[in-house]
């Protein structure tokens, strides 16, 4: 299951570009889990509300990213309020018929891991689901996630939890499913540029060995249908920006996790070529542009 993008809970934004895009679930294939962040618990029910209006088949809370909207007490920083949120779980939950979940962290910073309070104030409030992200709001991405506070967190509750932080290998994934005893892994940055790791993943724990390595004819086809569709989403201005940043990711992602492709294409990405393509990709400034370089990078590599 994939969870939305952040939607605000704040009805003020609701009439911008990006707001309109993330509010649009019906069309969206597969479980719609829509997650919404906010500090006031009437909007945030407000939300919750109107995304089931929308489409959304599950409402998630967030109480988990670690940046901006910390200004406006949203996010992690709510775990510093735990009364606080006890009335926003409540109030969501009290304002919908489908599940509603919530994202934390072990908690605002480590003289206060407080993941424990803040899930069975959830628990006991009707959160469906928790997903714990194994580092506190002041460690941000930096270091090692942690996982004794999942581990403490899954003993100390009876509802789903779910571990994420630094799941990057088939074999973290097993070790972590393990040692937390969490019924499942979440990620989020290790499936920049390898959308197959959920696959890979799977294949893993059900049978023990690793999948083989994805096909350079997939990765082109997972690649540019990607772009396509950054552009087609996004429209040419905004779409031609973000879909830099994934094909940079996709680039990294070959080159670092050493994939063992034909033609020596995972060696290629890691030299100057692999530099070389993230460096013009970053420099087009329009569709065409993006789609012909990448289709010219692979027609290069298949020779």
């Amino acid at each position: 299951m994939a969870v939305s993008e952040m939607v605000s809970s704040n009805p003020m934004v609701w009439n911008t570009d990006k707001s309109r895009l993330r509010m649009i679930h019906s069309q969206e294939a597969g479980i719609r889990s829509v997650q919404i962040a906010g500090s006031c618990a009437d909007e945030l029910a407000f939300a919750a509300q109107m995304n089931v209006e929308n489409g959304a088949q599950i409402i998630d809370i967030n109480m988990g990213c670690p940046k901006k909207v910390n200004k406006k007490l949203a996010g992690s920083a709510l775990l510093r309020e735990p009364t606080q949120v006890e009335q926003i779980v409540k109030a969501v939950v009290n304002s919908v018929n489908i599940p509603v979940t919530l994202k934390i962290r072990t908690g605002w910073c480590e003289n206060s891991r407080n993941g424990i309070e803040i899930a069975k104030i959830a628990q006991d409030n009707g959160i469906a689901s928790l997903a714990v992200h194994g580092r506190t709001r002041n460690d941000f991405y930096k270091g090692n996630a942690e996982y004794d506070t999942i581990k403490a967190i899954k003993k100390a509750v009876s509802i789903p939890v779910v571990a994420n932080g630094d799941i990057t290998s088939v074999e973290k994934a097993e070790q972590v499913l393990s040692y937390t005893g969490a019924d499942a892994i979440m990620i989020g940055r290790g499936a920049q540029g390898r959308p197959w790791i959920f696959r890979e993943i799977n294949h893993f724990l059900k049978t023990g060995t690793k999948m083989t390595a994805p096909s350079v004819t997939e990765i082109r086809s997972t690649l540019l249908g990607h772009v396509m569709e950054l552009h087609q989403f996004y429209g040419d201005y905004m779409g031609v920006r973000i879909a830099r940043k994934h094909v940079s990711w996709y680039i990294h992602a070959l080159a670092l996790y050493g994939y063992e492709l034909e033609n020596g294409l995972s060696a290629q990405f890691a030299g100057e070529q692999g530099k070389v393509l993230r460096t013009t990709f970053n420099g087009l400034s329009s569709t065409s542009e993006q789609l012909e370089a990448l289709t010219l990078c692979f027609d290069q590599f298949a020779h």
